[in-house]
C-alpha cells in the first residue's frame, strides 16, 4: 500500500500536492491540436510517476469557449471538444486505480450566454421570472448603467440588450452573473455538486469563490484616478460580501454527506484574491471550505525578509481558524513564475513583453522556489509544465490571441494566453508530442522547447522534472513534510530563509548574494553545491 493511501480517508487534502490540468493545453489525444480528457488519461503514469496527490481539472464543461471554458453552458457534461460523460468516468476511476483524486472547477459566479437559462431569460422579457435568476436592471437616470461597477476583463460590468435593460457580468460580456438570492439557482448548484459527486469526483475548486453575493442595493464604487477602482477593498458591493459564507456553509454540509462512504468527505477549495491573509481566513473556518489559495506567496517578491512575513502570516491566520495553508507559485491566469523570478521585483508581475526578463536568473530562482513551496507545512499546488520550467510566452502573434482581455482592453492588454500554451512532451519540433496526428496546436508552441520536453526532460537528472520528482518522492517519505508547524532557525546570514521541520528536517533558502555553509547531510539542492556551499538563488533540504 502506498503512503498516500494509507492516509486517513477524510484529511487527505490537508498536506496533498496538487497538479493543475488545463484540459485544451494538457495533451491531444484525437489530434485536432485541442486537449482532451482522453489525452488527461494517457498521461496518468506521468502524472503517477511525478508523485502527485491529486490533479485539479479546470473547466471541461461545454461552452462557447470565450473564457477558455469559464464560461459554462452546460454543468452536468463534458464539451465535445474535450470527450464525453464516459471518457470522464473513465478517467476518475483510472486516477482513483493510481492513488490520484479528481477535483474539477465550479464556476459559480456566472454562467454562459448559451446556457439554456440566460437564453430563456433574454426571451421571456423585462419582469419575467426566468430574468431574475441573474442581475438584469434598468437603466439609471440619463440611460445610463445601473452601477459604475467595471468588469475584471475592462470596459463595464454591465451590457445593455435590444428592449433597454441591462444585465451584469463581472466578468466577459459573455459571461451573465447568475443571481444567488434566488432559491432556483441555489437548487441548481445543490443538484450540481450532488451530480459530480456522485460521479465519483474528489472535490471541486471554486472559481472566484468571494464574488458570488451582491449588495441588492447597486451601490457605485468609488473611483481611482478618475476611474471605478478595480480594489477589493472591505464593503466592495460584490466581492467579499457576507452572503458568500452562507453559500458555503451549505455546500459544506452537501460535501460532509459524503464522509461515511469508502472514498471519503468531499472537498471544496476556495480561489479568493484577498488580501491579508485575515480575510481569507474566514472563507476556511470549520464550516465552511476545506482551503484556499494563497495568492500572497505568488504575488511576494523574490526577497527573505516578505517571504518570510508571508508565510508567518498565512500560516498564523490560518492555522487559527483549524485550516491548512496552501502554497501556489503559477496558475493558468498568471504569469509563470520561471519568467516572474527572472524580472526585477518592481516588474515581476506586468503582462508580455513589457519588461526584460531573464531566464537563466529565472531558471535558477523557480527551481530555489519550488523547493520551498514543498517544504512549508500544508498542501502545494503544482501548474501543468511547471515541473519542466517552462517559461511564459511573450511573443504570442496577435492573430493567435484568445484570451478576452485582448478584446476587452482594446487589443492593449495580451492577456493570459502565454501560460497556456500546450504542453511539449516528446520531439524536436513543434507540436512536440502533445496531439496523436497533424493538427497544430490551438496556440502555437515556441521552436526552442525541445530541451524543455518531459522525454527530454526525464533523461536528465539535473533537469526541472528530475528535481520535481527527486522533491515530492522525498516529501512522501519524511515524517516532518506533512501539515505540522515550522520553527525559524536563529543566527542565520541576511538574505537566507532557514527553518526546521520535526523530525529532524532543514530548509535552508539562499537569496542572498554569497554561498553559505550547510548545518547538516544534504537530501537535495536546487543547484549544485559550490566548494560544499550552497549558491546563491538556491534551496537545500537538509537531514539533521
Amino acid at each position: 500500500m502506498t503512503e498516500q493511501a494509507s492516509r486517513p480517508v477524510d484529511d487527505w487534502w490537508r498536506s496533498a500536492v496538487v497538479y493543475q490540468v488545463y484540459p485544451r493545453s494538457f495533451a491531444d489525444a484525437d489530434g485536432d491540436g485541442t486537449g482532451d480528457v482522453n489525452g488527461i488519461r494517457a498521461r496518468l503514469p506521468y502524472l503517477a510517476d511525478l508523485g502527485i496527490d491529486a490533479i485539479w481539472i479546470s473547466p471541461w464543461y461545454p461552452s462557447p469557449l470565450l473564457d477558455g471554458g469559464y464560461d459554462v453552458a452546460d454543468y452536468r457534461d463534458i464539451n465535445p471538444e474535450f470527450g464525453t460523460l464516459a471518457d470522464a468516468d473513465a478517467l476518475i476511476a483510472e486516477a482513483h486505480a493510481l492513488g490520484i483524486r479528481i477535483l474539477i472547477d465550479l464556476v459559480p459566479n456566472h454562467c454562459s450566454w448559451e446556457h439554456p437559462w440566460f437564453k430563456a431569460a433574454l426571451a421571456a422579457g423585462p419582469g419575467s421570472p426566468e430574468r431574475d435568476r441573474f442581475w438584469f436592471r434598468d437603466s439609471k437616470e440619463g440611460g445610463l448603467p445601473p452601477t459604475n461597477w467595471p468588469a475584471a476583463f475592462g470596459g463595464p460590468a454591465w451590457q445593455q440588450i435590444d428592449d433597454g435593460q441591462w444585465y451584469l457580468h463581472l466578468f466577459d460580456i459573455s459571461q451573465p452573473d447568475w443571481n444567488w438570492d434566488h432559491p432556483d439557482v441555489i437548487a441548481e448548484f445543490d443538484s450540481i455538486l450532488r451530480f459530480w459527486f456522485d460521479r465519483g469526483i474528489d472535490g471541486f475548486r471554486i472559481d472566484v469563490a468571494d464574488s458570488m453575493a451582491k449588495d441588492a442595493s447597486l451601490p457605485d464604487v468609488p473611483l481611482q484616478d478618475g476611474e471605478p477602482t478595480r480594489e477589493k477593498y472591505v464593503g466592495n458591493p460584490f466581492y467579499d460580501q457576507p452572503g458568500v459564507h452562507t453559500i458555503h456553509q451549505r455546500w459544506r454540509a452537501i460535501a460532509d454527506e459524503y464522509a461515511g462512504t469508502p472514498q471519503g468527505a468531499r472537498v471544496f477549495v476556495a480561489e479568493a484574491w484577498l488580501s491579508p491573509a485575515e480575510r481569507l481566513a474566514q472563507y476556511v473556518r470549520p464550516d465552511e471550505l476545506h482551503s484556499a489559495f494563497n495568492f500572497d506567496v505568488l504575488r511576494c517578491a523574490w526577497d527573505a525578509k516578505e517571504l518570510r512575513e508571508v508565510i508567518d502570516h498565512t500560516t498564523e491566520n490560518l492555522w487559527a481558524v483549524g485550516a491548512p495553508a496552501t502554497w501556489v507559485l503559477s496558475n493558468h491566469d498568471t504569469i509563470r513564475h520561471r519568467t516572474r523570478y527572472g524580472r526585477s521585483q518592481r516588474d515581476a508581475l506586468e503582462g508580455a513583453g513589457v519588461v526584460p526578463t531573464d531566464l537563466e536568473l529565472g531558471r535558477r530562482r523557480a527551481r530555489a522556489a519550488a523547493l520551498l513551496e514543498l517544504a512549508l507545512p500544508g498542501g502545494a499546488y503544482i501548474y501543468q509544465g511547471d515541473e519542466l520550467g517552462l517559461p511564459e510566452v511573450e511573443d504570442l502573434p496577435e492573430e493567435v490571441l484568445d484570451d478576452p482581455t485582448w478584446e476587452r482592453s482594446g487589443h492593449t492588454v495580451r492577456g493570459r494566453d502565454g501560460c497556456r500554451v500546450p504542453i511539449p512532451w516528446s520531439g524536436s519540433e513543434p507540436p512536440y508530442g502533445f496531439g496523436s496526428g497533424d493538427g497544430q496546436p490551438w496556440l502555437p508552441q515556441p521552436a526552442d522547447w525541445a530541451s524543455l520536453t518531459a522525454e527530454a526532460e526525464a533523461a536528465d537528472p539535473d533537469s526541472h522534472l528530475s528535481l520535481y520528482k527527486a522533491a515530492l518522492r522525498i516529501r512522501r517519505s519524511e515524517e516532518a513534510l506533512g501539515e505540522g508547524r515550522l520553527t525559524w532557525d536563529a543566527d542565520v546570514p541576511a538574505g537566507v530563509l532557514s527553518f526546521t521541520r520535526d523530525p529532524g528536517f532543514r530548509c535552508v533558502v539562499n537569496l542572498g548574494d554569497t554561498p553559505i555553509d550547510l548545518p547538516g547531510n544534504v537530501l537535495l539542492t536546487s543547484e549544485p553545491l559550490t566548494d560544499g556551499k550552497l549558491p546563491s538563488d538556491a534551496t537545500a533540504w537538509l537531514k539533521l
